[in-house]
């Protein structure tokens, strides 16, 4: 069986042997469009994670019988083609939910308590000047008693709740889609819960109803000092709006996700008089180590199970 791994990279240093008991393999650490046609000719099973599989690509590959996503989203696959040539396509759902929490956690408490200027003002040797053992600088609050507004209470988002609401905070929702409910958090309106929210985390998928939902007039509406953070994709928090209101009222954001990434140079979130508000994270909230472990064994998984529909 001919299998192809079109962008290993995003892996990082995760241990892919064990795709090489299933067959042959041909690995390529990044893979552009132009080269994609040509480096899956003959492939059975093609492994990607964010390089699109089009219908020309199908149709350029013959035997082709399973696109396997090492990913959760599927959107760089073209499913009409692949069902049309009967060629499966699975993906890995749930593989890291403990890593995005934790990662929404790490960024809330670096914006929280104002991480970046207390180490740096240590480091800078202010501290050793002081008269005192402590240093009193930019206030924070506990989480115990805030509202936390979650934006989509999927997975994700629900084992948020759970968490936030060990910390002592309140929790409320408002479902994307409009059909998720759940009876264990109150579910509310997106505009009161901006408005109410002291913490707001997203946890949606980009689509229609969610492209540039926190704009101008959402930022505006949120309450002085509140934290937003976005894990969700980037898209939904609109980013020129973002570098504007960041400077005029003061929120703070976290981002693990942009529009387009890599981030590309100029970018007006580059250029904000406020950088001490704003965190930003390259996309890494799913790449714990045993995330990632965990995802490439259910991709080997996808294939092992498929290798009957691959080999007829």
């Amino acid at each position: 069986m001919k299998i192809v791994l079109l962008d290993t990279l995003t892996f990082g240093d995760t241990s892919l042997e064990a795709f090489d008991t299933l067959g042959d393999v041909t690995s390529y650490l990044i893979t552009s469009e132009d080269e994609t046609i040509e480096r899956v000719k003959g492939a059975e099973v093609i492994v990607t994670n964010k390089v699109v599989i089009n219908d020309a690509t199908m149709e350029a590959s013959p035997h082709l019988k399973l696109i396997c996503v090492a990913a959760t989203g599927m959107n760089n696959i073209d499913h009409e083609a692949a069902q049309r040539r009967g060629i499966a396509v699975k993906n890995v759902a749930g593989y890291s939910t403990d890593a995005v929490v934790q990662h929404t956690f790490s960024m809330l408490f670096y914006l929280m308590g104002h991480s970046r200027y207390y180490d740096e003002y240590v480091k800078s040797g202010a501290w050793q000047k002081e008269a005192v053992f402590t240093h009193i600088g930019p206030s924070f609050s506990e989480l115990r008693g805030k509202t936390w507004g979650i934006i989509g209470l999927g997975e994700i988002g629900r084992s948020v709740a759970t968490v936030a609401r060990a910390f002592g905070a309140n929790v409320v929702y408002y479902s994307t889609s409009g059909k998720n409910e759940n009876s264990d958090f109150e579910k509310t309106t997106l505009s009161r819960l901006i408005e109410k929210s002291d913490i707001i985390s997203i946890h949606a998928p980009l689509n229609k109803s969610t492209e540039n939902l926190i704009s101008h007039s959402e930022l505006l509406q949120m309450k002085d000092g509140a934290v937003l953070l976005n894990l969700g994709r980037g898209g939904i928090v609109d980013e020129d709006a973002l570098s504007v209101i960041i400077d005029v009222k003061p929120i703070f954001v976290g981002l693990d996700v942009l529009v387009k990434e890599p981030m590309k140079s100029p970018h007006p979130l580059l250029a904000v008089k406020h950088p001490e508000r704003l965190y930003i994270t390259p996309h890494i909230a799913w790449t714990s180590v045993e995330a990632r472990e965990r995802l490439i064994a259910a991709t080997v998984e996808n294939i092992r199970l498929n290798i009957d529909n691959v080999r007829h």
